[in-house]
């Protein structure tokens, strides 16, 4: 079912309830940049259903069914999507678990800035999904230069044009606001991006839980070695981490989004340690 989120920002966000029957736990989903909350309902629907884990999907400000106007007006930065929206969807979430365990899903950005967030004590347990600060320079060579070209080319030339990047040349599927290209640019190009970045608070004591970080072997946007090296982030956590291969699976590619998808739905069982 449809819900509303209230934040500290200009307008809410609109996500998706996934309730379980039973449930013996809940959980958020934070979605990967670009990637809208409805790619998730099928792997949201199956943990509610098969696992009796509650599950929240949602779109950050200004993208998605969050989306209050036209792209090229969004003001929010990639800080707003991975700390305060994140914050906020956690806090929706944490007043309806009645004691139940607090899980958080993380994809890719989803994963990456919990320790700029408050009351992680609450959290019970982290699912990282190919989710890392990863650098340019971490990138296998091919899609180096794949991004290179977005950060320095297509890019720019499109936001002078566009006034944002559209869907067709983000390499996303959606439209990316000139402010999260901006920041995500900076982000993926500065080693420790977040000592330099005076929209990034000072890190708080971070949570203090299980985290399970997930690797795809033919994600080239944020390679496993990347992955496992999350745990860095999160020291007070007890790690494992799991790189997954899509042939494993029988499945002939997956890549950095994907594992998310219906069609891959082999996987989630690894994801979750089911």
């Amino acid at each position: 079912m449809s819900v509303t989120i209230h934040t500290p920002g200009p307008a809410p966000l609109t996500g998706s309830w996934h309730p379980a029957t039973a449930p013996v736990g809940v959980a958020v989903l934070n979605g990967a940049t670009g990637v809208p909350h409805l790619f998730y309902r099928h792997f949201a629907s199956w943990l509610a259903k098969e696992h009796q884990i509650s599950c929240l999907t949602y779109d950050y400000r200004g993208f998605g069914a969050s989306s209050q106007g036209h792209v090229r007006d969004v003001t929010a930065n990639m800080a707003d999507w991975g700390i305060h929206d994140q914050q906020a969807a956690r806090d929706w979430v944490s007043q309806r678990a009645e004691g139940r365990p607090l899980w958080v899903i993380g994809h890719s950005l989803g994963g990456l800035m919990l320790a700029y967030q408050s009351r992680t004590d609450e959290i019970s347990r982290v699912i990282a999904v190919c989710s890392g600060a990863v650098h340019t320079k971490d990138h296998p060579w091919l899609y180096q230069a794949k991004a290179r070209a977005l950060w320095y080319g297509v890019g720019p030339v499109a936001l002078t044009t566009f006034g944002y990047v559209p869907a067709m040349l983000s390499g996303l599927g959606s439209d990316l606001p000139k402010p999260i290209f901006h920041q995500w640019k900076r982000w993926c190009n500065t080693q420790g991006f977040e000592m330099q970045d005076p929209t990034v608070p000072a890190p708080g004591a971070g949570p203090r839980c299980s985290l399970r970080t997930i690797g795809v072997s033919d994600d080239a946007a944020v390679p496993p070695h990347v992955v496992k090296q999350l745990a860095q982030r999160y020291p007070d956590c007890t790690h494992d981490h799991l790189e997954l291969s899509p042939h494993d699976f029988g499945l002939k590619a997956v890549g950095h989004s994907s594992i998310f998808s219906r069609r891959n739905a082999a996987m989630w069982p690894s994801v979750i340690g089911a």
